[in-house]
């Protein structure tokens, strides 16, 4: 028997959640394994680069898709539950629950058709007019933007002080502070006047920069009030450059009160975009699978003679 693609098995995953209780990913994995008639033959197909079950990576992009419609939440590491939209459909599974269907959810939208058309989604959610460029292009983007959605739920997970380490640490991989001794620190304490880390910006240490880093909830928006207290904080220290860095988000306001600032520097890092840095840095992931691209060697072919 063939293994089902990701969406062919929507209804049997959100099945295996129907009784609205907390599951460990694994059971409703084996769950979904015997509702699908699958044997343990099919379970030894791996994906073309050999590293990993086929079946194991499917199912993960069906719960994959499933979160980014709003309808299923991991409730803690290896542990998952439908959310309040998902006891709706749950409880009144469509017959056909299907991409098409999870484009209601905007979320689900955004996630999957990032940059394309709309009148393009509605009509077809795969588009037959791509080139194999576009489609491993689109293919990148989609796996990066579930990994970073993961590396921010597995931060969510640890605690306020592993986060202002892990900031450190990623300025650290991205060359902020080179050998010197100390170049990075974490200093967040009681009375730290909002300065939780310090780095030094150059290999000599000439220049410091300073830095407030919260690991605040994915939907919280940083405004405007808390960027001042942490530009007021950086006048204290008599500081010139600062990073403020966290899980949420920031509020227009907050962007804008950042460009208006010329004595003070300051660089606003969100939680999209510190997960991007992660990946680009390799901190906290690791490298599955390469598919080198080539193309005709055309100088090859007219040099031979």
């Amino acid at each position: 028997m063939s293994i089902p693609k990701y969406n062919e098995m929507y209804k049997e995953f959100l099945t295996c959640l129907a009784d609205g209780g907390v599951h460990k990913i694994t059971e409703v994995r084996d769950t979904v394994f015997k509702m699908k008639g699958l044997t343990e033959a099919d379970k030894q197909i791996l994906i073309p680069n050999g590293t990993q079950q086929l079946f194991e990576n499917r199912i993960g992009w069906t719960r994959t898709y499933l979160k980014k419609a709003g309808l299923v939440i991991t409730v803690k590491r290896g542990y998952v539950s439908l959310t309040d939209e998902g006891k709706k459909v749950a409880s009144n599974i469509p017959e056909v629950l299907d991409d098409k269907f999870l484009c209601q959810y905007d979320c689900f939208k955004e996630f999957k058709y990032s940059g394309k058309k709309s009148s393009a989604i509605v009509s077809d959610p795969i588009e037959q007019n791509e080139t194999p460029q576009d489609v491993l292009d689109r293919a990148h983007q989609e796996i990066t933007a579930a990994l970073a959605d993961d590396i921010l739920s597995e931060i969510m997970k640890n605690t306020p002080e592993f986060f202002e380490h892990l900031v450190i640490l990623l300025l650290r991989k991205m060359g902020y502070g080179g050998a010197v001794e100390n170049a990075g620190m974490v200093v967040g304490q009681t009375g730290d006047e909002g300065i939780d880390g310090i780095i030094k910006e150059d290999k000599l240490g000439f220049n410091l920069i300073y830095i407030q880093a919260k690991r605040w909830d994915l939907d919280r928006s940083v405004g405007r009030p808390e960027i001042q207290k942490f530009v007021g904080a950086l006048a204290g220290q008599g500081a010139s450059k600062g990073l403020f860095i966290t899980t949420a988000k920031f509020s227009q306001q907050a962007q804008d009160y950042v460009k208006k600032q010329h004595t003070t520097k300051v660089v606003l890092v969100d939680g999209l975009t510190l997960a991007k840095l992660m990946i680009d840095y390799d901190l906290g992931v690791s490298t599955v699978s390469v598919y080198p691209i080539k193309k005709l060697d055309t100088d090859f072919f007219e040099g031979m003679l």
